[in-house]
């Protein structure tokens, strides 16, 4: 099955692992795997008196294990637990033990842990072996008797559903204890209608009799329908906690999961996001603000932006009139319905980038639609520091944090425009310059040291110190990443099918994000393996390539008139 998404619960004290996807014949289907045990790692001080420790506090399932800290090999005691309710607890517990220097991997969710350790990528296929304990025309329920394994796969086809919702706003901002929600629109590849307690007269609104009405329907179609994927913009700070206030004051279910839960509100970063088991939900407008810089982010703005259409705009504080006023409803029905299908074209065009990061990460859709890109790279390393059996640093604590932002790393050389009209300016640049500079100078905190008989790169002006071998963690994974776009770009010069080539285009562009992404994350605060000196080698070493190409382009009669970081514009003159 295609794997979508992923959550667990707990059955008769045990966590059970539940896998949403959906078959090859298109039905619903959720695996349950009950064979998963989340842990943490101790380091100790001396391996054999920490185990007489943790065996004296009760617990029964210890391992140690060869992992490596930062390049440095060590032994680790891996702590096997039943629930993953017990890792808060377990780690007060184990903290001031006499032999636990330190412990890792602690604050792992236990989801992620699973996708990880299985080397399961959603987004993508999955083979699953195990037997039927449910089956229905809906959805089946497979009970896993080994853990599934991802298979090579072609780009998945989802569907999507589009939906927003008008509101009667005469007050002004709409207040979900008094204003009724008037209309919900939805849009997918079959079919556009509007639920509605007016309008029958268009064919693309479903009349129902009142605002009660309109929520049962808009649950009954998400319910019976399953979406793989549902989009709204903004739907995580308007539509969704609109439509589950109302529906508690009216007292209807929003049962639409696909194991028949309730939506959730769960907490991503700074925000709180809107979740339907099963079904991804996708708000569209933090997606935008990542992905294009705009100085406004509103839907007919953005819509503009990427097809160069302008939309039905209305007066947001006047769509009540709209609603009262018979001669000018038909106008309301329609900016809706463009809403709603200005929606779904831009999930159809923004969203397999996300999908293929998806891909790439190893992490939810739901969830990587929400992260920040440095949140989406360290995510990609912890999957691959498990690969390479390295332990993953810790969160940093509020006192390094607040370390960590009283320092400043001096970035790339900037050079002011020279004033006036410029004539046969050319362009220098560097491709990829900082990746470059992380692969070739083998910048990675595991490969920083301060031992003068090393065989060493040395970072011009501060004189960091990074060893030629072995390859360090994050530039063997860059290395990866450039590797691979470069293969993916070279087949997509050979493809014939636009399908295929747009296709290509997309997972070379997922893969371009993450590697321009990397680099700047050891500058990165809240960053796992933040390290003040990679960053500050990496822009030393970047104002030394292009000060030394200005001045090695000066020798050709080249004048600069203008320098940023990894290229400059200069003018040809001749001698």
């Amino acid at each position: 099955m295609i794997l979508l998404d992923i959550d667990y619960v707990t059955v008769e004290d045990v966590p059970v692992i539940r896998l949403f996807g959906r078959g090859e014949d298109k039905r619903p289907r959720i695996a349950l795997d009950r064979s998963f045990k989340p842990y943490i790692y101790a380091i100790p001080s001396d391996a054999d008196s920490c185990l007489e420790e943790l065996e004296e506090a009760g617990f029964k399932e210890l391992e140690v294990v060869e992992r490596k800290d930062l390049g440095r090999p060590v032994d680790a005691i891996k702590i096997i637990l039943d629930h993953p309710r017990e890792v808060p607890r377990i780690r007060e517990k184990i903290r001031n033990l006499e032999h636990v220097q330190e412990i890792r991997e602690h604050d792992i969710p236990f989801y992620r842990r699973y996708l990880i350790d299985n080397g399961l990528f959603p987004m993508s296929k999955i083979e699953l072996k195990g037997h039927s304990i449910e089956s229905s025309q809906d959805i089946e329920v497979v009970e896993l008797d080994e853990p599934p394994r991802t298979v090579k796969s072609k780009f998945p086809e989802l569907e999507i559903l589009a939906f927003d919702i008008e509101v009667y706003n005469p007050h002004g901002m709409p207040n979900p204890e008094e204003d009724e929600i008037i209309m919900i629109s939805l849009y997918d590849s079959e079919r556009k209608r509007i639920i509605s307690t007016k309008g029958g007269h268009l064919n693309f609104v479903e009349l129902v009799e009142d605002e009660k009405a309109i929520l049962e329907r808009f649950a009954e179609i998400i319910k019976d329908s399953k979406p793989d994927l549902l989009v709204g913009y903004n739907s995580d700070n308007f539509d969704f906690p609109y439509i589950r206030k109302r529906a508690d004051i009216l007292g209807v279910k929003l049962n639409i999961g696909w194991d028949g839960s309730t939506i959730k509100s769960l907490r991503r970063g700074f925000a709180t996001a809107t979740a339907i088991k099963g079904t991804i939900h996708v708000d569209l407008y933090p997606v935008m603000r990542r992905y294009i810089n705009l100085d406004t982010y509103t839907l007919e703005r953005v819509y503009f932006e990427l097809f160069g259409e302008k939309k039905v705009e209305l007066p947001g504080d006047q769509l009540w009139e709209y609603w009262d006023d018979k001669t000018l409803r038909d106008q309301l029905f329609k900016y809706s319905l463009e809403d709603v299908m200005a929606t779904y074209r831009i999930a159809e065009k923004i969203l397999p980038l996300n999908m293929e990061i998806t891909r790439i990460v190893g992490q939810p859709l739901f969830d990587i639609s929400r992260m920040a890109t440095g949140q989406q790279v360290e995510w990609f390393l912890i999957r691959k520091a498990f690969e390479y059996g390295e332990l993953v640093p810790n969160k940093p604590s509020p006192s390094e944090l607040q370390r960590r932002r009283t320092q400043k790393v001096v970035g790339g050389y900037v050079k002011e425009p020279e004033k006036g009209l410029h004539e046969n300016i050319v362009q220098f640049d560097f491709r990829s310059l900082y990746p470059s500079i992380i692969i070739s100078k083998n910048i990675s905190p595991d490969t920083l040291t301060e031992d003068p008989e090393e065989d060493c790169y040395v970072a011009p002006e501060a004189g960091y110190r990074f060893k030629k071998k072995p390859r360090g963690f994050v530039p063997s994974i860059i290395g990866q990443i450039l590797d691979e776009r470069m293969k993916i770009k070279n087949l997509m010069k050979a493809a014939e099918d636009p399908m295929e080539k747009r296709i290509l285009d997309v997972q070379q562009e997922a893969l371009k994000r993450l590697a321009n992404t990397m680099y700047g994350v050891y500058g990165y605060t809240r960053f796992r393996w933040y390290c003040l000196e990679c960053a500050e080698a990496i822009t030393a070493w970047g104002r030394d390539y292009i000060k030394k190409t200005i001045k090695e382009a000066e020798k050709f009669g080249f004048h600069t008139v203008y320098a940023d970081t990894d290229g400059f514009y200069a003018t040809y003159q001749k001698k």
